[in-house]
């Protein structure tokens, strides 16, 4: 079936959002891989993905591989296994929706994406963090709510500006979020968090709030949504006066957050359920952090598994 790249990629991309509800910076990141895509078969004068074969996939691997996207700065890998992962989806929708006859992106060699460990902070770290918004102030309630609901329920940061005043539930202390996929789960906020929402709600959103606030929970000085960045530059600014040098992030709080309940003991699969992992397989990665730290604790403590010191020579 012949067709124009273009429309190939708009149709596979009204399938990622409605047949399986995908979110809208998900769905960015493969209009990105793709658009990249279809420039490169464009510049060898494809102009329909269906006539692409496997050599021409394996070129645009290689192609983003040894490719600058600023001056100076090349792919990771990460970024060009991300997109063979985009092009492999869209060229098994083309074949499922019966435009192509065969698959050209399924034997091409996924590059090796080295494994990094997600960087927790400490527990004193984030009660450090924690601390320094004040109540005496609409800003400060607002932001010891926001800082201590990414921590207490573990949320992604669009997780967390997506929620509505309705999705907590205060009496029984969790809130209600909607994550990838647009799958819903419950999750336990904690007393602290509870208590910061409860402060928030009584003392601050009231006079935050305007007429184009809508359920929003957490709102921005002009009584709009909380933005991603918003609540990112806040997060960032918090960690500065906490003193801490490291760049924080708010996924890092949600690393935290995971590593954090596995320290003491949660079950891996609890931890599954309350970070909204499809795969318990992304998950268990926290495992390996736990038991990284675990080591680095073992050899810091134990007498008989540090480093030799120097003895003192011993004079007659």
């Amino acid at each position: 079936m012949e067709g124009s790249i273009a429309g190939q990629i708009s149709r596979f991309i009204d399938y990622l959002s409605v047949e399986r509800g995908l979110a809208r910076n998900t769905l960015e990141a493969y209009r990105r891989d793709l658009a990249r895509y279809a420039a490169f078969l464009g510049d060898r004068g494809i102009g329909d993905a269906t006539h692409a074969d496997e050599s021409l996939v394996s070129g645009f691997v290689g192609s983003l591989s040894g490719a600058e996207y600023e001056e100076g700065k090349r792919y990771r890998a990460s970024s060009v296994a991300r997109a063979l992962a985009a092009v492999r989806t869209f060229h098994a929708f083309l074949l499922r929706e019966g435009e192509a006859s065969a698959d050209p992106s399924e034997g091409v060699v996924r590059p090796k994406v080295p494994r990094t460990l997600p960087r927790p902070l400490t527990v004193g770290e984030v009660e450090s963090i924690l601390a320094v918004p004040g109540d005496a102030d609409l800003p400060g309630l607002r932001d010891r709510a926001i800082l201590e609901v990414l921590y207490g329920a573990g949320l992604r940061i669009s997780e967390l500006v997506g929620l509505d005043v309705d999705d907590a539930d205060l009496d029984e202390g969790s809130v209600r979020v909607m994550g990838k996929g647009s799958k819903e789960r419950i999750v336990p906020l904690g007393r602290f968090a509870t208590r910061a929402v409860k402060a928030y709600l009584t003392r601050a959103r009231p006079s935050l709030a305007r007429e184009r606030s809508g359920g929003a929970l957490f709102l921005n000085q002009r009584g709009g949504r909380l933005t991603r960045q918003g609540a990112t530059k806040m997060l960032k600014a918090c960690a500065r006066r906490a003193g801490l040098r490291k760049r924080v992030t708010p996924h890092m709080f949600r690393h935290s957050f995971a590593t954090h309940l596995l320290e003491g003991g949660a079950d891996v699969r609890v931890v599954q359920e309350l970070l909204g992992h499809a795969s318990l397989a992304t998950t268990q990665i926290y495992t390996l952090v736990t038991g990284e730290r675990m080591r680095e604790e073992y050899f810091a403590a134990h007498p008989r598994a540090r480093f030799a010191r120097s003895r003192p020579k011993v004079t007659t």
